[in-house]
């Protein structure tokens, strides 16, 4: 029997159902289970994502495929009671993508599509409208030859904006059929000039064409740059929707809209949507027409208002999940066309987890499960310092759709935003209106703005997908693309001018606004006070949760105390590494730091480390104050010395300018003292010259240059254990670790655990004082994963160093890589950039034979990873994995990290079996009302 690749929805039944999302995509398998649940939905046929495998591999539709499709267009001739091309009531279609991941980037929706000469007249007959029919076809051209032929949309653009100015008309609605012959008329004549053919006639034609296209939008660069993105398979595919068409384009008792069930930017409980009338659904989210509140339905179409709430709730409460949906009425009845997960903000994702646990419809484990760790970052994101916002006038106001304050240089073009963005400029990118070929651009950019639009364009749910903040619909604005330049209410402003915009209220400003932390920041720094901030109350809640379901333990890379603080505010159990040679990057600081380097001989060493050695002992004491009791691992010294040496060519230069000045200065006291510099110079510079390397990175650093020079070891850690001691005796807890950088011999460990025990053994003595410690090292060579065991003799705990092992590993540098990672990853050389996330068949597998070596000779030693990979979700999952015991990031990144070590331990436990039981076992208590009924009640 031959595999299935065609499955039928209609009449309150189909042959799919909501858990077949791998096989339907997400929007046929959506389509399948509201027609299931008696939901009025169009029937059709969904083309499952095996079919489209089957076309990346063959390059064509194959035949038992086009069998399956011909016989379920039959099906749906039947049911819809009208054939496909019919010339007295013609059968027309809409045609969609739909992955099982939602994402920009596939191909748009073609609508109408079946349309021809002939057919168009039995619509109009059929109908009784000639008008609606000559406008669905020249709708269905217009998609048909931007979407599927690949032309370009700005002759037909232009065709129509002719049209409305001859006949004085605002708006496309408003053109008679007469008028739109001619407009349809002209667009095949666009057509058959571009590409040497006519428009295609048979509907059949027409219906393979698209498939075909949807098939092939899964490899566009836009889709698989917004796969990249979101790490999302290649091997996945899309599903192709093939739906009866209903018409929103009926006259004024016909609309089409899309909404949500809560806001997607705040998460609030209220009915969030908009709608046209007298419309299709490329009118609303292309942003071509400024659409109308959801609210204002209610007075518009009554019944077809309160049941689209109804049906709203029901998805709601059945898939446990704020919905995104789209629907259309036609002359009064209304159709569900979709349902889905509504992509929000990470603010709207935290407080929708929290409060559908409050109302009963998701378990507390549903809840950490549905936030993506990555969102909880744009909980952190700096909003506008209010004393500085005062100082300046809002230019415009806009649609707030995505929260958040965005300051940078004006850009209009995507490509502009991505050189700028490269060359390291803020920029915000201002578009008539945004589209799938404008991703790379709005991912570039730190904000956006769009002159048409409403809260579902493409810009809003991109930019809230993104963490970007965003303003649309602002249509004070008018853009002049030739000369770059944008006029606001009367002022005009050009490419590179600096312009700030606030995605949470709308606002335009013309000026370089300064920024303020954002509400759950200033909550965990005491400068605001938690009642007074319900997104924090969330944000808690939910990682309260996570926490008590991850079993990895979470540490911060931290090397101030004020670092720690943050740190230990947003969660931190500990520090995982301090950079001692962080600490003197200062400008107070580097030249001493210098002079010990450039030392030639011991005494001179050690005097400068003398200088050091104050400092030091301040900053550990601070990191150990802050941390009260939690352990701190503090890295000895581990400098690429080039980082902390005076540059060559500067000092040569220097140099050269200095000669030239003592030739002209004679003799006497001025001629002996530029004499004795330039001695020093040159002095400088020949030593400089002698500790350079070819390859610093691999050179004589970490334990390799404590080795030789054990005197710098030796003061750090008299520093360590002087602030320990000085904790103690104040009746502060401490727990030091102290980690050993760059070992690859077992050898290196011994030699360098014997100073630090001897020197801590000295300042206990001198002391009173016992402290208890642990030595370790970081591994981040091959050659110490490999020969862990051994290491683990001298170790009792190791820390991965996952930036340097992976630089070793591969043979990369970090620094450098990037000019060829990305072709890797886009070849799929490699499946993600190595830094970012992981590199779990190499890396990983270093990893896992340390892991295993190490806890076989050292039984109990603690494992962890401090490299940046720690705030990385994938990277976090693997290391639950690995079973390590803890991973540290940065301060920022520790949420993140939380919730990401919570989801790991759901989905050892197995995810998808969690949310299923969750929504079968859980009653909804109290259907909720809804505190509005538009978007953001506070505009």
């Amino acid at each position: 029997m031959p595999r299935k690749y065609v499955y039928s929805f209609g009449e309150g039944a189909a042959e799919g159902r909501d858990d077949m999302k791998d096989l339907l995509g997400g929007k046929g398998a959506a389509l399948a289970e509201m027609c299931n649940a008696g939901i009025p939905v169009p029937p059709g046929f969904t083309i499952t994502t095996h079919a489209c495998t089957l076309h990346r591999d063959l390059g064509t539709v194959p035949a038992e495929v086009s069998r399956q499709i011909d016989e379920h267009l039959a099906l749906l001739e039947e049911r819809m009671g009208r054939k496909f091309g019919d010339a007295n009531e013609p059968l027309l279609v809409s045609v969609r993508s739909g992955a099982k991941v939602s994402m920009p980037g596939m191909m748009d929706t073609v609508l109408n599509l079946g349309l021809n000469p002939k057919s168009v007249q039995g619509l109009a007959k059929s109908s009784g409208d000639p008008r609606f029919a000559y406008d669905a076809y020249r709708r269905f051209i217009m998609m048909y030859s931007n979407v599927v032929l690949g032309l370009d949309r700005a002759p037909f653009e232009a065709v129509l904006t002719t049209a409305r100015r001859k006949a004085r008309r605002q708006s496309d609605s408003q053109l008679d059929a007469k008028q739109l012959e001619k407009i349809i008329a002209a667009f095949e004549k666009i057509v058959r000039d571009q590409t040497g053919k006519p428009f295609p006639r048979d509907p059949h034609a027409q219906l393979r064409g698209a498939i075909e296209a949807v098939f092939g939008s899964w490899d566009t660069e836009r889709a698989k740059h917004y796969r990249k993105l979101h790490d999302i398979s290649d091997a996945l595919g899309t599903a192709c929707n093939v739906q009866a068409m209903v018409f929103g384009n009926r006259g004024d008792r016909s609309a089409t809209g899309v909404g949500f069930t809560r806001n997607p930017a705040t998460g609030e409980r209220e009915f969030y949507g908009e709608f046209l009338q007298n419309a299709q659904g490329e009118d609303v989210v292309a942003g071509i027409r400024t659409p109308l509140l959801l609210a204002e339905l209610e007075s518009i179409l009554p019944e077809a208002y309160a049941e689209l709430q109804d049906i709203t709730l029901r998805l709601e409460r059945h898939y446990g999940d704020m919905q995104d949906f789209e629907f259309t009425i036609e002359e009064g009845k209304l159709f569900m066309l979709q349902t889905r997960a509504g992509k929000r903000t990470g603010i709207a994702a935290v407080r929708v987890a929290t409060d559908m646990v409050d109302e009963g419809l998701i378990t507390r484990e549903e809840a950490v499960i549905r936030v993506e760790p990555v969102q909880l970052l744009q909980l952190l994101h700096p909003v506008f310092d209010p004393a500085d916002r005062a100082k300046y006038e809002v230019a415009a106001r806009g649609i707030n759709a995505s929260p958040g304050a965005a300051c940078g240089q004006l850009v209009f073009t995507p490509e502009d935003a991505v050189t700028e963005a490269e060359a390291g400029n803020k920029v915000v990118l201002v578009r008539h209106e945004t589209s799938p070929d404008d991703i790379h651009g709005m991912h570039a950019a730190v904000g956006l703005v769009t002159v048409t639009g409403g809260m579902t364009s493409h810009a809003a749910v991109v930019g809230r997908q993104m963490g970007k903040p965003a303003v649309v619909g602002c249509e004070a604005l008018r853009i002049d693309t030739a000369r770059e330049r944008l006029q606001i209410n009367g002022q005009t402003i050009g490419r590179g001018d600096w312009l700030s915009i606030d995605g949470t209220t709308g606002e335009v400003i013309l000026a370089q606004v300064a920024t303020m932390p954002s509400e759950v920041v200033q909550v965990v720094t005491g400068k605001l006070h938690p009642s007074k901030s319900t997104i924090f109350a969330a944000f808690e809640r939910l990682l309260d949760w996570a926490d008590l379901t991850r079993r990895l333990r979470v540490r911060a890379n931290a090397d101030t105390g004020a670092d720690a603080q943050m740190a230990l505010a947003l969660g931190a159990e500990g520090i995982g590494l301090a950079r001692t040679e962080h600490m003197f990057f200062g400008a107070d600081r580097m030249p001493k730091m210098q002079q010990m380097i450039l030392a030639r001989t011991e005494p001179e060493r050690r005097k400068a480390l003398k200088k050091l050695l104050p400092l030091q002992r301040r900053d550990f004491l601070a990191l150990f104050k802050a941390m009260n009791g939690l352990p701190v691992t503090i890295r000895t010294l581990d400098p690429p010395l080039h980082e902390f040496l005076p540059n060559p060519t500067e000092l040569k230069v220097e140099i050269e300018v200095l000669k030239a000045t003592t030739k002209t200065t004679g003799k006497g006291k001025q001629a002996k003292a530029a004499a004795a510099e330039l001695e020093a110079l040159e002095s400088v510079y020949e030593r400089v010259l002698s500790l350079s390397e070819i390859n610093p990175m691999l050179g004589w650093r970490g334990c390799r240059l404590t080795i030789l020079v054990p005197e710098i070891i030796e003061m750090q850690a008299q520093a360590l254990f002087e602030a320990a001691a000085k904790c103690i005796a104040t009746g502060v807890p401490v727990d030091p670790e102290i980690m050993i950088p760059l070992v690859g011999d077992a050898g290196e460990l011994a030699l360098q655990r014997e100073v630090v025990q001897r020197v801590a053994g000295e300042v206990m003595r001198k002391r009173g004082i016992h402290i208890t410690y642990k030595i370790g090292t970081m591994i981040e060579l091959p050659r110490a994963a490999l020969t862990a065991d051994a290491i683990a003799e001298h170790a009792e705990f190791f820390s991965f160093g996952t930036n340097d092992l992976t630089q070793t590993t591969f043979g990369f540098s970090r620094d450098d890589a990037g000019k060829f990672l990305g072709h890797y990853v886009d070849q799929g050389i490699l499946p993600r950039n190595p830094f970012v996330s992981i590199d779990r068949e190499g890396v990983g597998e270093l990893m896992r034979i340390a892991v295993g070596k190490g806890r076989t000779a050292r039984q109990g030693v603690k494992i962890g990873i401090c490299g940046e990979h720690g705030g990385d979700p994938q990277s976090v999952g693997f290391c639950h994995d690995l079973g390590l015991d803890y991973v540290s990031c940065s301060p920022y990144r520790i949420p993140v990290a939380r919730l990401a070590a919570a989801q790991a331990v759901l989905h050892e436990r197995g995810v998808e079996e969690l949310r299923t039981r969750a929504r079968k076992n859980l009653r909804y208590k109290t259907p909720p009302t809804y505190h509005g009924t538009a978007r953001g009640s506070t505009d």
